[in-house]
């Protein structure tokens, strides 16, 4: 089965480039292209779409509007940001509206197909290098009063940020010498402390709470 993909960006150049790299491999299908998050949403409603790479800074309707447009309509259609350094407080909307993650444009062809494969299958996509400059070099301070109300465990609030980073059960049970077993039960706790559904909620909880460690 191929993932269906939409790109969209307001550079022709750029739209174009990444049809042509992302065709090349077998288990994608690009489904089309657009210049706007209106254009995004318009071919969303006339076609089967699985992912969709949004470029943030766009004229008319930018990713974050995008993004969120969509996402109200076809919840299960996961949206990956295109993103540069520069556009962190745009990266902390478009998550607030249901953006999967983010990866920098500037990235090779190997990281953006793993990162549509690793959203299409649920999880949260986060370069690692962004994830370093918003959560770590941007002053964020862990907001005390309102995570002190769900009586989080310092474990607990290490497993949310590490699933902010975009890491999966197993690589943070190695991280925190536990089982993967382990690192689920607490997963499940932290899901019903916040009243969320998924994973993806847990990591947009995290950036609009400014948690670190």
């Amino acid at each position: 089965m191929k993932i269906k993909i939409l790109i969209v960006d307001d550079e022709k150049l750029i739209r174009e480039g990444l049809k042509i790299m992302l065709s090349t491999f077998d288990d994608i299908d690009v489904i089309g292209t657009a210049e706007n998050g209106y254009k995004a949403l318009e071919i969303c409603k006339s076609k089967e779409i699985d992912v969709v790479l949004m470029d943030i800074r766009m004229k008319d309707c930018d990713g974050v509007m995008g993004t969120r447009l969509i996402k109200e309509q076809f919840t299960k259609i996961k949206v990956i940001i295109l993103t540069t350094f520069k556009d962190k407080e745009y990266i902390q909307d478009a998550l607030k509206y249901g953006a999967f993650g983010y990866l920098l444009k500037d990235s090779s062809h190997e990281v953006i197909y793993e990162g549509i494969k690793t959203a299409y299958m649920g999880n949260m996509v986060v370069h690692p290098e962004v994830a370093n400059e918003i959560l770590i070099n941007s002053n964020y301070s862990l907001n005390n009063k309102e995570i002190g109300k769900y009586d989080f465990s310092d474990k607990e609030i290490q497993i949310i940020k590490y699933i902010a980073e975009g890491l999966t059960n197993k690589e943070i049970s190695e991280k925190l010498y536990l089982s993967e077993g382990t690192i689920k039960n607490n997963i499940t706790n932290i899901l019903s402390k916040l009243n969320l559904r998924d994973r993806t909620q847990i990591a947009i909880f995290a950036f609009k709470n400014r948690i670190v460690t």
